[in-house]
């Protein structure tokens, strides 16, 4: 009796069939791995200098205590516009294929950071975030490549990767823009005579990130498989050229079918798989997983967008009080220590606790490294820069990147959930959607909310930190409505 696929059909079988480890097809992961880079490095970036930036363009008009605003609007910008896109540029790569698509985010992507660089007013730095979202559909095609290449037997290993990269560019990213901003003052024997640096101080770390975005796109043009079955060419998909009258041969199919019995590949596909429509994923199980991603991803950026304002804001308003290359090396240290922790325990974790666990300590996470917020300002108002201070500082280090567990926890979850190989990208997209949306609402949300809590002093000005840990209890009850097994 043939099997029958439906919306409601699980992708991954059942965990009671214990798959035998397949190695992974290191040349094209590897390649993957580097084009997932792309997307912290250039938004990593930004942050170190982005509060002395918006100083810089006179938007605050001396108002440091608003710098948090405008800094919140500006990365929320970026998604705003991804939420619009990053579903229909996923649906497409169902139907075109993977690697058109990804050929466009990263020329986006480059083509936005030379912009960025090159902006000095607060609208156009708007429009440069603007454009890096609207073009980079990247972030959710990606992932669904991964699924494309891993099986039941491999996904956890391999998702043990994807924070590493993440880790790199967070890593990379920070220690870039923070030694590397205002160049012409900081290495005045190399770039003090350079008038176009002095004129745009911030081009220099914006370029090179944009010039890695250059330089991986033609990679992936040389040597980037495409992993999509059957892709549409693209002038038919958008109706330039008909389609050919084109009869699949059945040999061809039962042949297929054969090779991936033969193989025991649990995510081996059929040729004539094709992409369910939207209204078929909208099931119970995909939302509350797509609800999950976005709530974890709501903390979590609000933790990510905070902390940059945190460590530059002046001791005595409630931060830190660092110059954009300490906050690069802090920043630096946080992207090693979540690379080697996700190396060594995410997929020791996953294989003891399950998805569902090691999701929900992830989550927990938050709630501790949210209240080492105040605690860091008073040590350093009763101390200031004493060992204790740094050593509470690890401490929130240590929590912040453990809530990275969460993403390789709901990334298995959304391949588990999946109802097929074809619609990964559309699975993908919606989810990017609602993580989108969320991401948009955070660092504006979180910022202003820092903002207005220290200006006003609310609760001593630490209002922002109460509403953060309730959202993270919050997040912490959806999740206990996850199933306990991935699969079915």
């Amino acid at each position: 009796m043939t099997n029958q696929v439906d919306e409601e059909t699980p992708l991954l079988p059942s965990q009671q069939i214990k798959d035998a480890p397949t190695p992974l097809p290191w040349f094209q992961f590897s390649i993957v791995l580097l084009l997932q880079l792309a997307e912290p490095l250039t938004s990593q970036v930004i942050h170190p200098f982005a509060p002395e930036l918006i100083r810089d363009i006179g938007i605050t008009h001396g108002n440091n205590r608003k710098v948090g605003y405008y800094v919140g609007m500006m990365q929320s910008t970026f998604f705003v516009a991804e939420a619009l896109m990053v579903l229909h540029w996923s649906r497409i790569s169902d139907n075109v294929g993977r690697k058109p698509v990804i050929l466009t985010g990263l020329f986006g992507l480059s083509l936005s950071m030379y912009c960025f660089g090159l902006s000095r007013t607060f609208w156009g730095l708007l429009l440069s975030r603007s454009l890096n979202g609207a073009l980079n559909g990247n972030i959710g095609v990606i992932k669904s490549m991964l699924m494309e290449l891993t099986n039941t037997s491999n996904i956890a290993r391999a998702y043990v990767y994807l924070p590493l990269t993440w880790s790199t560019g967070t890593t990379l990213g920070p220690m870039i823009g923070g030694s590397l901003s205002r160049p012409a003052e900081r290495f005045p024997k190399l770039f003090g005579g350079n008038n176009f640096l002095k004129k745009y101080p911030y081009f220099l770390p914006c370029a090179i990130s944009a010039t890695y975005s250059a330089l991986i796109w033609l990679l992936a043009f040389l040597f980037l498989k495409e992993t999509v079955k059957r892709p549409i060419p693209i002038l038919q998909y958008i109706g330039l050229v008909k389609e050919k009258d084109k009869k699949k041969s059945q040999n061809d199919i039962d042949n297929h079918e054969g090779a991936c019995a033969a193989s025991g590949r649990a995510n081996c596909s059929s040729n004539d798989e094709r992409p369910l429509p939207l209204r078929s994923l909208l099931v119970p199980k995909i939302i509350l997983v797509a609800g999950n991603y976005a709530l974890i991803s709501l903390v979590d950026i609000a933790y990510c967008s905070i902390r940059p304002v945190f460590l530059s804001t002046p001791i005595e308003d409630g931060g830190l009080g660092l110059s954009a290359p300490q906050i690069g090396n802090v920043m630096s240290v946080i992207g090693v220590v979540n690379a080697v922790i996700q190396i060594f325990l995410f997929a020791a974790l996953h294989d003891r606790w399950g998805s569902k666990k090691t999701f929900m300590i992830g989550v927990s996470a938050a709630l501790p490294a949210f209240i080492l917020y105040p605690v860091i300002n008073f040590f350093a108002r009763s101390q200031g820069f004493s060992a204790l201070v740094w050593i509470v500082v690890a401490f929130q280090i240590l929590f912040g990147v453990t809530i990275n567990f969460a993403y390789g926890a709901i990334f298995i979850f959304i391949s588990g959930v999946s109802p097929n190989r074809a619609s990964l990208g559309a699975i993908n997209g919606l989810c990017q959607v609602t993580v989108s949306i969320m991401r948009a609402i955070g660092p504006a949300t979180a910022n202003s909310l820092y903002s207005l809590s220290i200006d006003q002093g609310y609760l001593g000005g630490n209002l922002v930190y109460y509403v953060l840990g309730g959202s993270v209890v919050l997040v912490l009850y959806f999740s206990s409505l996850l199933p306990h097994n991935v699969q079915r």
